[in-house]
This record gives C-alpha cells, sequence and structure tokens, in this order.
C-alpha cells in the first residue's frame, strides 16, 4: 500500500503538472477577481478548485480533460456570479453577506458581536492592529464581507458616508 507502481507516480507528475498549469492559465483568464479577499463565495469556489484539482491529480478515473473543463467550468460560475451581483442587488444579497458594525463611537455593539460570533477580545486586537490604544478612539468598527475588521478611528471617520449600508444592532448608520 506504501507504493503501488511507477506508473501511477508518471500518472501524478504529468496530470498534475498540466492540471496545474491549466488551473494558472484559467485564474490568469478570470482575473484578480477570483482571487481577491474571499467573502463566502468566493471561499466556496476556492475550495472547490482545490477539490477538482486534487482529484485530477490523485484520482486515475478523471481523466485530465474532464478535470479541465470542470475547473474551467468553475471559474466561469465564479465569473458569472461575479457579474451577476455587480449588477443585481437581489443577486449581491444571494452571494454575500453585508458589513456589520461591531463598534459605533467607541461602544462595542454586544447584540452584532453575538450575532457574527466575535469576541470582544478579537475586536480589541483589531483596534489595537490599527495602532489605536482606546476604543474611545475609535468612530466605527466594521465586520466585513471578507471577515476581515476594519477600524475607522474618530480622527478620520469625516462624514462617515463609507458606513451607510451596514447592518446593525442599532439600525442604519449614520
Amino acid at each position: 500500500m506504501f507504493f503501488g507502481g511507477w506508473t501511477g507516480l508518471l500518472r501524478v507528475l504529468l496530470v498534475g503538472t498540466a492540471a496545474y498549469l491549466w488551473l494558472v492559465v484559467v485564474l490568469r483568464i478570470t482575473g484578480k477577481r477570483t482571487l481577491s479577499q474571499l467573502n463566502a463565495f468566493d471561499f466556496i469556489v476556492t475550495v472547490a478548485l482545490g477539490s477538482t484539482l486534487a482529484t485530477v491529480l490523485l484520482s486515475g478515473s478523471v481523466a485530465l480533460a474532464e478535470g479541465a473543463l470542470a475547473l474551467v467550468l468553475l471559474a466561469v460560475l465564479q465569473l458569472l456570479a461575479a457579474w451577476a451581483t455587480t449588477r443585481s442587488r437581489a443577486a449581491r444579497a444571494a452571494a454575500t453577506s453585508r458589513p456589520t458594525v461591531l463598534l459605533r463611537d467607541g461602544v462595542p455593539l454586544h447584540d452584532a458581536l453575538r450575532r457574527q460570533r466575535v469576541s470582544l477580545d478579537s475586536l480589541h486586537a483589531a483596534v489595537r492592529s490599527e495602532g489605536i490604544g482606546g476604543l474611545e478612539l475609535v468612530a466605527a468598527a466594521v465586520l466585513e464581507t471578507n471577515g476581515a475588521i476594519s477600524v475607522v478611528p474618530a480622527a478620520q471617520a469625516g462624514s462617515r458616508s463609507a458606513l451607510p449600508g451596514t447592518d446593525d444592532a442599532g439600525g442604519p448608520s449614520r
């Protein structure tokens, strides 16, 4: 079971190299959006691409042409979803989550933290990572659609025009 013969190893080397190169070509053609910071939909596509590549690499029952088609199909479906989400509010709502305000004017929004499963310690860490020593110096901390926490210092809040449209426990953002 440790060694099944040279044929299997040669197949992994040849098919793996070809499938990898094909995936690189497909990703280059489909553009930066395919590899951008991941929201939940992008994450699913990325996992599916990896799973498909692994299947093509390790399964002798899947031909390289079938795997190549599957990789293209996943990339095209992701492109179509990205296209739809930039043109349709309903598609955007179905494919991506909305940002959530976790802290407003130095006050943690505990309902939002609990709903998004973000600990107060994680919120503090995000604030510290921006070089801010106190929550009172923060206008807003927002859990973005890709899972990152953005911190807007009070001194840089401006008109807060970047905050509307977020989903929080206190209603619409100011």
